[in-house]
């Protein structure tokens, strides 16, 4: 992916305890399976049902997979707790205020020789408005409820990506 500036996407690598340890180009981080910040977001509407996204079938890992309303890295330079409302805003036309409810670290190796190894910064909000999401991230979105999510993260797990069927439980006992 190229940002803005047309440079290439840079993540930040951390250590063990979410401290910086460098910058390195974002494809790369993921061949080489190093530990690099990212968040996750979660969206609530007024009936407690979460917003779930499709990932497009051209992502280059977890294409298809279900997941929580939007993921990414923040930028070299970028605090964590801006990047998020920036990346919802881009992923899914949503803007909200959101808040950091807990982080976990979690490692998944992909076929394509890809591995995400993420210091993951998980925020939640709240949204009753319209969905607008980039078809180049989303292949399809929809709103349900935590107990439809459960039971279909227990029939058919393969249908959801690594890290949502970490945070999801943790999310549980938040809301």
């Amino acid at each position: 992916m190229i940002q803005p500036n047309n440079l290439p996407e840079e993540v930040i690598l951390v250590n063990d305890r979410d401290e910086q340890t460098g910058t390195i180009e974002k494809m790369e981080a993921h061949r080489k399976a190093l530990l690099h910040r990212a968040f996750s977001v979660f969206i609530f509407n007024g009936k407690g049902e979460m917003l779930l996204q499709q990932r497009a079938m051209t992502k280059y890992h977890s294409p298809g997979l279900w997941t929580n309303a939007c993921c990414s890295h923040p930028r070299p330079g970028e605090p964590v707790d801006e990047a998020a409302p920036r990346r919802l805003r881009e992923e899914m036309g949503v803007d909200t205020s959101l808040k950091k409810v807990f982080d976990f670290i979690y490692r998944t190796e992909f076929d394509n020789g890809l591995t995400e190894f993420e210091f993951d910064h998980v925020f939640t909000g709240t949204y009753n408005g319209q969905v607008y999401p980039d078809k180049q991230e989303v292949h399809d979105y929809c709103f349900r409820s935590m107990e439809d999510i459960e039971r279909d993260l227990q029939q058919r797990p393969e249908k959801y990506t690594s890290w949502f069927m970490i945070a999801f439980p943790k999310m549980q006992i938040l809301v």
